[in-house]
């Protein structure tokens, strides 16, 4: 339902039973045929996407989700490309697919071999000055879920997607949590980077650095008893 705060026209949809496709992309794209024109939001994808033998919940539902736009070439907005959606809210708008949908390239078997020793079986993620290091196997202590290293283009895919399958330099070991992370970074729609992704992921640390620059590039500073104005 929605909610009072929310525009007339935003409807939310539902999940009709439970979804019993054999991979767990196809539980997120029957979830999304279910609801087409409506918002979708990130408990539901979760909830569809959960193995209807195990029960077991699903910790690369992003990347799945990821490739039903682009290997598959559905239309999947999220807040970064309509504005009345919220964090974690999607919404397929009809069931038209580009034709020019492929799949994307993947390192050789021998390349994804050398970036995992390269990166010694841990996710290479790196941000003020800090690198992820979560292995293989282990429980994101953020995310939570249970780490599973996937191969990242250093580049992103949509500006170039040509990357050398067999060169190792060119790809990256990374986890699912930031997986997601980097993708937020970039806005597919435009190829340019989302600035204010990259400030709401930022460390604390960072973040207050660039909330005093913004204020003295705008003009402002701190006063002594934490008020902001105009410099003179």
């Amino acid at each position: 339902m929605a909610s009072k705060k929310d525009t007339p026209h935003k409807l939310y949809g539902k999940l009709k039973g439970q979804y019993r496709q054999k991979s767990v992309k196809k539980r997120i794209e029957a979830l999304f045929l279910d609801n087409i024109g409506k918002v979708v939001t990130r408990e539901q994808i979760i909830k569809a996407a959960t193995d209807p033998k195990t029960g077991q919940q699903p910790e690369n539902w992003h990347q799945r989700l990821s490739e039903l736009r682009t290997d598959d070439g559905y239309t999947i907005l999220s807040w970064r490309n309509r504005g009345d959606l919220k964090i974690q809210e999607y919404l397929m708008p009809h069931t038209r697919k580009r034709s020019n949908a492929g799949k994307r390239v993947r390192p050789t078997d021998t390349a994804w071999l050398a970036v995992l020793k390269r990166a010694n079986y841990s996710c290479e993620w790196k941000e003020a000055g800090i690198v992820c290091g979560l292995k293989n196997g282990e429980i994101d202590p953020v995310g939570g879920g249970r780490v599973k290293l996937t191969p990242d283009h250093k580049n992103p895919h949509s500006l170039h997607p040509d990357t050398d399958p067999e060169d190792p330099a060119q790809w990256q070991a990374l986890c699912g949590r930031h997986q997601v992370t980097k993708k937020n970074y970039w806005d597919t729609t435009t190829g340019k980077l989302n600035t204010y992704a990259i400030v709401q992921f930022a460390p604390e640390t960072e973040k207050k650095r660039i909330f005093h620059f913004l204020l003295s590039y705008f003009g402002y500073n701190i006063r002594r008893d934490g008020t902001i104005a105009r410099q003179k």
